[in-house]
C-alpha cells in the first residue's frame, strides 16, 4: 500500500486538469483495501475510488482522499471447447485485457479495444463502442462493501446493466468498490459484430476476418478520430447518444431528413449526439482553451491551461444549443467532481 499527501492528480485525469488530492492512496489486494475502509482517515474523510481517470473531470482540488486500485492478474476461472471465464483485476488497464484477449483468440470484447481507463470502472460505466458493451461479456462482478467491508460478488442481472448505465451509478453508486470482473469469452463460433457505423467498411479492408482483424480495424478508427489525451486533454465522448421516441424521432426527421440513428426496439431509437453537435456549428470550434475537437463532436478538449470549469461552461453552451435546434437533453457520460 502506497500513501502520498497533497497529491497531483495532473497524471490521474485524461482531460490533464492540475488539482490536487489531500491523499492518494495505492492498495494492492482486497485485504488492503479492507483495511482502508476501517482506517482512522477514511473514517474522518470523504474518499472515492477512481480508475485511469479517462472519465473524469475534476472542477476543483479534491479536499479527501483518492483511492486507486492496483489489484492486478489475469485468471482463467472456467473454460470449455467453446468459452472461457476469466477473472480479472480491477487495475489492470482495459486495453491491456482486450490486448490478451485477442491474443488468445477469445471474442467478445474486441470491439471495445483502445478504450482508456481500468478494468474496474467497466461494470460501473458498462462501456460500450462499435456495437458492443462491456455488459456482453460479463458475468460476475466482484466488491468490497465500503461500509462494512464485506465481499459481495453480484451476478450480471443483478448489475442491472444499462446503456452506459449500472446498478453501481445508481442504487449502489459510492457504496461498493469493484475488485475484480469475471468475463465470458468465446473461444469458437465467434462472429464478426462489426456492422455499426464506419466498422464495417474498415473491417472489410483486412484480408483475414478474425478477432485481430477487429482489433485492428477499430484502433484504426479510434486514431483516426480521438486525439491522444497526452497530446489534447480529454476524455473521449463526453456526452451520450441521447435515447428518444420514435415518433419523436419520425417528427425530427420531417425537418432533418438525414437524421441518422440506431434502433433499440420498436419504440425507441438513439440519435448520435456528435451528428446533433455538428448540425448546431460546434465541431472545430474553440472557446478560449477548449474546443470541440475537428474529427469528432463528442470530444471536448483542453488545448493546454484549462480548468475543469472552462470545459463546463463549454458543455452547457452545447447543450443549451442542441435543446433549442433539436428539443433533444444531452447528457454528460463524464463523471463531474466537484471536490
Amino acid at each position: 500500500m502506497k500513501t502520498y499527501e497533497n497529491y497531483s492528480l495532473l497524471n490521474n485525469n485524461t482531460f490533464g486538469i492540475d488539482v490536487k488530492a489531500n491523499y492518494f492512496i495505492e492498495y494492492d489486494s482486497v485485504e488492503e483495501l479492507q483495511q482502508l475502509l476501517r482506517s482512522d482517515l477514511l473514517a474522518e474523510s470523504k474518499f472515492m475510488q477512481i480508475g485511469g481517470g479517462s472519465n473524469l473531470l475534476f472542477i476543483n482540488d479534491y479536499q479527501g482522499v483518492i483511492l486507486h486500485s492496483k489489484i492486478m492478474g489475469i485468471d482463467a476461472i472456467e473454460g470449455s471447447r467453446c468459452m472461457a471465464v476469466l477473472r480479472v483485476g480491477a487495475g489492470e488497464r482495459w486495453d491491456s485485457f482486450v490486448e490478451y484477449c485477442v491474443s488468445k483468440n477469445y471474442g467478445g470484447v474486441e470491439n471495445l479495444s483502445g478504450i482508456p481507463g481500468e478494468v474496474g470502472a467497466t461494470p460501473v460505466q458498462n462501456i460500450g463502442a462499435y456495437g458492443a458493451e462491456a455488459a456482453n461479456t460479463i458475468v460476475a462482478v466482484e466488491c468490497v462493501n465500503v461500509k462494512t467491508g464485506e465481499e459481495r460478488t453480484f451476478t450480471a442481472k443483478e448489475c442491472q446493466f444499462g446503456y452506459r448505465d449500472s446498478i453501481f451509478k445508481r442504487d449502489y453508486k459510492g457504496k461498493y468498490i469493484v475488485t475484480y470482473v469475471h468475463f465470458k469469452l468465446s473461444k469458437a463460433g465467434w462472429q464478426p459484430n462489426v456492422n455499426y457505423g464506419s466498422l464495417k467498411d474498415e473491417f472489410e479492408k483486412y484480408p483475414d476476418k478474425n478477432i485481430a482483424a477487429v482489433r485492428s480495424a477499430v484502433l484504426a478508427i479510434r486514431g483516426r478520430k480521438l486525439p491522444e489525451p497526452k497530446v489534447l486533454g480529454n476524455a473521449g465522448s463526453f456526452f451520450m447518444n441521447p435515447v428518444v421516441s420514435r415518433s419523436y424521432y419520425e417528427r425530427l426527421l420531417k425537418t432533418y431528413p438525414d437524421m441518422p440513428c440506431y434502433v433499440i426496439s420498436d419504440a425507441e431509437v438513439k440519435i448520435p449526439a456528435g451528428w446533433l453537435i455538428e448540425q448546431c456549428g460546434w465541431k472545430g470550434k474553440s472557446v478560449g482553451n477548449v474546443a470541440v475537437h475537428g474529427s469528432q463532436a463528442l470530444v471536448l478538449i483542453n488545448k493546454g491551461g484549462a480548468n475543469g470549469l472552462d470545459i463546463i461552461n463549454l458543455s452547457d453552451s452545447i447543450r443549451a444549443s442542441v435543446r433549442t435546434k433539436f428539443g433533444v437533453d444531452l447528457t454528460p457520460e463524464v463523471n463531474i467532481i466537484f471536490g
